[in-house]
């Protein structure tokens, strides 16, 4: 199974192939791996032993290969790659000082492919590569999905080679996160294209609001997935951010990053919203224009 994205820098499609490639489809893709094994992965205790050997000196073994097999940009990191103590601290690497522009209106928070809904109030129920879930359900409050109904929905999935720190997307002052309870998923192509429901319901996750000057609230949502368990944050709430300034960063995995943002504030680039229309993934750099 080949997953295929529109590269925005060049206009090209192109195919995503994840590590693991024999391991995913036998979780997500055959019946005996989702019934013996889904059990398992979802289970906190998996992701954070997994976590825990990334951590490891030992771990370091890792980083060429996986430098290697994923054609990853070394140039761009702020430290070589035999400065790195373990996988992880290779794996949420920093960036050189200005390796990703921040460009002008609504910005990327980070490196992955990008779906967009201009108005989540017409769509109801969200399908992404498969998978299916609600405002209600993913916020896990009604209140706050009352206050969001009307927003345009931009859901940013990082894959394993992606840069793995998020970022501001506009200016303002972001409050504390709020967590919700959730379970380890794989946020791979295989998992997303297989039939399991809710996927971003059953992940962990959790949210701030960032109160812009005067273009409204948006909500940022990171979402940790099979081998993750973490999810740190590197910002102080209540203080002033502006765009582009870190918010955080993703231990070893798979993870995804969910906005929700006014419609009647910003307009989402029309080809992002022509490739989701499309069934297309859009890949973006942090920083990159998303919305005006």
């Amino acid at each position: 199974m080949n997953i295929q994205f529109i590269d925005r820098e060049t206009g090209e499609l192109k195919t995503e192939t994840p590590p693991g490639e024999g391991f995913l489809k036998l979780l997500y893709n055959n019946p005996f791996g989702k019934m013996m094994l889904i059990p398992l992965v979802k289970r906190k205790f998996l992701s954070s032993l997994y976590g825990k050997l990334m951590d490891k000196p030992s771990s370091i073994n890792k980083i060429e290969g996986f430098v290697k097999d994923l054609n990853i940009d070394m140039e761009e990191a702020e430290r070589a790659m035999e400065d790195y103590i373990s996988f992880n601290d290779f794996f949420y690497r920093k960036l050189k000082h200005g390796a990703r522009p921040i460009k002008e209106g609504l910005v990327s928070p980070g490196d992955g492919k990008l779906l967009a809904f201009e108005d989540i109030s017409q769509v109801h129920d969200f399908f992404v590569k498969g998978r299916k879930f609600n405002l209600k359900e993913f916020l896990s409050d009604d209140k706050l999905a009352l206050k969001f109904k009307n927003s345009s929905l931009l859901i940013l999935r990082l894959a394993p080679n992606d840069y793995h720190r998020y970022h501001f997307p506009f200016d303002g002052i972001p409050s504390s996160m709020t967590k919700i309870k959730g379970d380890y998923l794989s946020v791979s192509p295989y998992a997303l294209a297989s039939n399991f429901t809710k996927v971003f319901c059953e992940n962990k996750r959790e949210y701030c609001i960032l109160e812009t000057p005067n273009k409204g609230d948006i909500l940022i949502a990171p979402v940790g997935a099979t081998m993750v368990g973490s999810i740190i944050e590197t910002y102080s709430a209540n203080e002033t951010v502006k765009k582009g300034d870190e918010m955080g960063y993703f231990a070893f995995g798979g993870s995804t990053i969910v906005l929700l943002v006014g419609k009647d504030h910003f307009s989402i680039d029309q080809d992002i919203i022509n490739n989701t229309k499309n069934k297309q993934e859009t890949f973006v750099k942090m920083g990159d224009q998303i919305g005006i």
